[in-house]
């Protein structure tokens, strides 16, 4: 499909490891799948070939992206859930991926620290693709670009604002997403949860190259003032304790996504999440937060989740197609 870019054998690890024109590449090639899936066209080529699905940490939207796309392709997939393997227990990571490269033709993992994806990387023979681990969430943002396009033609010269806990995975990658791909990324947050000097200050430099910008700002009305895009993601990782709530709670409710900061933004603005969202009581940990601390909505009201705006469900469909194409792209392409 491309005689310029070709990424067979590459791993798909964070993307601080790829050019902007290796990212546009990736994103068009998902548009095609896309298109051919919608149209029915078969793209079963891969035939024989095996993925391996490692899953520390479960999911909904992960899980069954690379378990479709592959099976749109004629791959067959086996999933290994946090019970399903010795990683890292009785088996080194070392070994597990020597033992997993001799068998599968690509491994996806999701998890816990970058260090271990990219260890497997390391020692697997074979591409592996990060699925999410702490620090990055690399295939959700090549679906955030491809549901950017969707609604706003473009990306270049789009200010998105990220709202929330930028720490973490998700703040991480949006700021390398928007730095590499000429965007003006804004973190609006609690100081406390900027995102560490260090990437910020990488990103500066991939910002200068493309055209974009990097800002951290705690005013909610400067930072989202004619965005074009609004995101954010849940406060509280499942698992953490009640002190950890009351400190997120505390800190970002001023950062919630609601109709105020919807209308602050550009009247054409998108709102998007990578889900699951708590915007209303039909949760067991909605119900339980509601319970504790009063509060019926937490990231996002209800009233903006469910809006015209709202694009989180076309980017969760967006999920399946890029993923498709990262598989597509690292295991050569059949054309």
């Amino acid at each position: 499909m491309s005689d310029k870019i070709n990424l067979k054998g590459r791993h798909f690890l964070t993307l601080k490891d790829f050019s902007p024109e290796e990212i546009d590449y990736l994103v068009n090639l998902a548009a095609k799948l896309k298109e051919k899936k919608k149209k029915g066209e078969l793209t079963c080529h891969y035939i024989g070939k095996n993925v391996a699905l490692i899953f520390e940490k479960t999911s909904t939207r992960t899980r069954c992206s690379f378990e479709i796309a592959a099976h749109d392709m004629g791959m067959g997939t086996t999933y290994l859930d946090p019970k399903g393997s010795q990683i890292g227990k009785k088996e080194s990571i070392a070994d597990t991926a020597r033992v997993l490269g001799r068998m599968f033709d690509g491994i996806e993992y999701r998890g816990y620290g970058q260090e271990i994806v990219e260890e497997l990387a390391k020692y697997a023979g074979v591409p592996v693709w990060n699925g999410l681990t702490n620090e990055y969430h690399p295939t959700q943002m090549l679906a955030t670009l491809l549901t950017i396009r969707e609604h706003l033609g473009s990306e270049k010269g789009i200010k998105l604002v990220y709202m929330g806990d930028a720490r973490y995975n998700m703040g991480n990658s949006l700021m390398i997403l928007s730095a590499k791909m000429g965007m003006d990324f804004v973190a609006c947050t609690a100081k406390e949860y900027f995102p560490e000097a260090e990437l910020v200050e990488e990103c500066q430099k991939y910002a200068e190259a493309s055209g974009g910008s990097i800002t951290l700002t705690e005013d909610v009305m400067t930072g989202t003032k004619d965005a074009d895009v609004i995101y954010t993601d849940v406060w509280v990782s499942m698992g953490e304790p009640e002190e950890v709530w009351e400190e997120r709670i505390r800190l970002l409710s001023p950062y919630q996504v609601n109709k105020e900061v919807m209308e602050n933004a550009k009247k054409s603005a998108i709102f998007t999440h990578c889900l699951p969202a708590f915007h209303d009581l039909k949760t067991e940990v909605g119900r339980d937060v509601f319970e504790k601390f009063g509060l019926k909505e937490l990231e996002v009201t209800d009233e903006v989740f469910e809006s015209e705006q709202s694009v989180v469900f076309d980017e969760a469909e967006n999920r399946m197609h890029t993923i498709k194409a990262v598989m597509v792209a690292t295991l050569g392409e059949w054309e």
